[in-house]
């Protein structure tokens, strides 16, 4: 079976879960929301929109999907097992969107065999991939196969901001570097186009930010070209661009704010300005730890109350 469609039957067998559940409401999220919650793209969403549509769960009624029976396990798919490696690259994707959707949460307690299950893997790639994850302390073994999501206080936001700040400024110099015909400089004009036309829209367009998020801090480090400050990416998703643990009462406006602060970081390295792109970058990381640290202060005033 092809990558493609190992992906895309697993997500199926995740948005059935969800509808199962009731984690997904009638109708159904647009599909960029869809693709932002399960950190695919918008080509699977569709197939997987008219495989359940085929398949009498959906019914698409003007733009709109609505759910019209529960499905069940016959709606999904037994997905041949791919190779290990592969397999923890879907497990990883799932497990992103499963914090998304806020199915993870902070203290609370988790089989690897369900989460196995749901991404659509074998339990030793779920395994494998939460004891690979369990070494940023987000995760904690309670006893075999069983795994608790922990919370994060001030002190380990401003640990993993002083970390972020090194690699990212770091990785700017090296991008202010790169020789004219890098075709990195053409990706940060198209991710200045895609914010703007984001910034037009985002009254519509709330959660879609996290991936563009995610492709500007990856542009941003690609420069390194360092194997371990990719490796960082992935702690820094989780926390930053998978809103885990967030308050969302102020999400638009934050997400309006990064996006600027984006677009004044591409222009000032559009312009091979440096002093610029390196203030503008100090800047956003600062907005960045400063909303960071108001969420969980937030969050603990919730808690002892």
């Amino acid at each position: 079976m092809s990558r493609s469609q190992n992906l895309r039957r697993s997500v199926v067998n995740q948005i059935i879960e969800g509808i199962a559940k009731g984690h997904i409401p009638s109708p159904l999220p647009v599909q960029s929301a869809l693709a932002e919650m399960y950190n695919i793209s918008r080509t699977t969403v569709r197939h997987m929109l008219s495989h359940l549509e085929q398949r009498g769960v959906l019914e698409k009624i003007g733009s709109d999907y609505i759910i019209i029976r529960k499905p069940d396990m016959l709606d999904g798919f037994e997905c041949t097992e791919a190779p290990l490696e592969e397999q923890t690259r879907i497990f990883e994707q799932a497990f992103f969107s499963m914090i998304n959707q806020r199915q993870l949460k902070a203290g609370e307690v988790m089989s690897e065999i369900q989460l196995a299950k749901m991404a659509g893997v074998s339990p030793v790639a779920a395994r494998e991939y939460l004891l690979k994850f369990g070494r940023y302390n987000l995760i904690v073994s309670e006893k075999r196969g069983l795994w608790r999501m922990k919370e994060f206080d001030r002190p380990y936001a401003e640990q993993l901001f002083e970390l972020r700040e090194m690699l990212e400024l770091h990785a700017l110099q090296r991008f202010l570097s790169l020789p004219d015909g890098d075709p990195r400089w053409l990706q940060a004009k198209t991710l200045l186009e895609y914010h703007r036309q984001l910034r037009d829209s985002i009254g519509d367009n709330v959660k879609t930010f996290s991936q563009l998020d995610r492709d500007f801090h990856t542009l941003i480090l690609s420069a390194a070209d360092n194997i371990f400050f990719n490796q960082s990416l992935e702690i820094i998703s989780v926390i930053f661009h998978f809103h885990y643990q967030w308050d969302e009462s102020d999400l638009k406006q934050r997400n309006i704010i990064a996006i600027d602060e984006h677009m004044m970081i591409l222009i000032a390295l559009i312009c091979r300005n440096d002093l610029d792109a390196t203030m503008a970058l100090r800047n956003h990381l600062m907005t960045a730890k400063q909303s960071m640290i108001r969420s969980i202060d937030q969050t603990a005033r919730r808690l002892s109350t």
